[in-house]
């Protein structure tokens, strides 16, 4: 299973087209559109999203709320077009008045893409490269998601940090042990953060941000639940899930970093404390008793939940602009601001769970076929009865 997107952050709409899907897949568009709200949520968004209120239309692949085994086309519409009609039309001459975008921002693809493609106007960079081409990314998402739940797999996220606000360790602790427990306090916390102290903190930091016309990054965490063990491979480097996930994660706009499990934290420990050592029930199988690797050993998922954390870098636009280089003139000047949020982590999460999904929905078709849900979950159960 695989998308592609298409779309510009003020064009009419944004695209996505889902190929490899199979037959049989049950799908509630109110859950798309249950992770579109929540894209466009957590504390710290900017105006645009006041003006846009995403809503998915299907426009292939599906009949009768069942997935067709065809592609499966995806749009949502940019209400904001209507106010670029002038600056963004598909067709005509460009105008000699027309206002261009000649102040890159730091950070940002603008002037790498203007240098790359020769254009004198960041705009035709900015149009693609903004965060608001992951919409379609978690409209597709939705597809992978449907299908890992008819397999009995639920991909879940939680922001961990923002700026100096982090987690309490004990607590994160509990939540990879139990998540399941933490889901309702995360979705009713403003920062998708399961503590509501922690979630304060947060909203502290990210109102002082605004203040002063700066804008915050954070980490947030991936955990996905219900997984067989042996997704993925290790024969070859990339087919192994931590090539493929990894690859997907830094695939979003803006993050810097990737870890599994314990991650970075296991450079500084001896191996006794960071492998988890593997045990046996009769009614379980093998096991591990502990969870360091995050659910993924030798590219493979282990049975134990994956755990993934990814650092986010602050978003390029503020308020308080840095210094740039008018590409006109070559002069010092502002860097370019428009609408913006002051934080996108809790955003940046959702997301990143429509990436992993899409890796692991893949895995379960290359180890179990890719016609349709019934023959899939067949040859699920005979893998599963082998493994007992």
């Amino acid at each position: 299973m695989e998308f592609v997107t298409a779309g510009e952050s003020h064009g009419p709409a944004l695209t996505a087209i889902v190929s490899d899907v199979p037959a049989g897949i049950a799908l509630d568009i109110d859950d798309i559109n249950h992770d579109l709200a929540r894209r466009q949520g957590g504390y710290g968004r900017g105006g645009r999203q006041v003006i846009e209120t995403d809503r998915v239309q299907v426009l292939s692949g599906v009949r009768f709320s069942t997935t067709l085994g065809s592609p499966v086309t995806l749009q949502v519409v940019n209400d904001d077009h209507k106010n670029w009609t002038d600056r963004m039309p598909p067709a005509g001459e460009r105008p000699e008045d027309l206002k261009r975008e000649t102040h890159p921002r730091p950070g940002h693809a603008d002037l790498v893409g203007m240098l790359k493609t020769g254009t004198d106007d960041a705009r035709d960079i900015l149009e693609r490269s903004s965060a608001r081409e992951t919409t379609a990314r978690v409209a597709a998402g939705g597809i992978a998601k449907a299908f890992l739940r008819e397999m009995g797999v639920r991909v879940g996220s939680y922001v961990r940090r923002i700026g100096g606000a982090c987690l309490d360790a004990k607590l994160e602790a509990q939540v990879r042990e139990n998540p399941a427990a933490y889901w309702d306090a995360i979705a009713q916390s403003a920062c998708y953060c399961p503590d509501p102290k922690t979630t304060q903190a947060m909203k502290d930091e990210v109102d002082a941000a605004r203040k002063n016309g700066y804008s915050l990054g954070g980490e947030f965490t991936v955990i996905v639940t219900g997984l067989v063990e042996g997704l993925g491979s290790y024969t070859s480097g990339p087919e192994r899930l931590t090539s493929k996930l990894g690859a997907a994660l830094f695939s979003i706009p803006a993050m810097k970093g990737v870890e599994f499990g314990m991650g970075f934290r296991a450079a500084s420990l001896p191996g006794n404390e960071v492998h988890d050592p593997i045990a046996y029930d009769a009614a379980r199988g093998y096991y591990r008793t502990s969870n360091n690797a995050g659910g993924l050993e030798g590219g493979m998922t282990t049975g134990a939940p994956l755990i993934a954390t990814v650092a986010m870098k602050p978003i390029p636009t503020m308020m308080a602009p840095l210094a740039t280089v008018d590409t006109d003139t070559h002069e010092t000047a502002a860097a370019s601001k428009e609408r913006s949020d002051t934080c996108a982590v809790p955003a940046a999460s959702v997301v990143a769970e429509a990436e992993v999904a899409f890796v692991l929905a893949d895995a379960y078709l290359d180890k179990f076929g890719h016609d349709c849900v019934h023959d899939i979950l067949a040859a699920r159960d005979a893998y599963l009865a082998r493994l007992s």
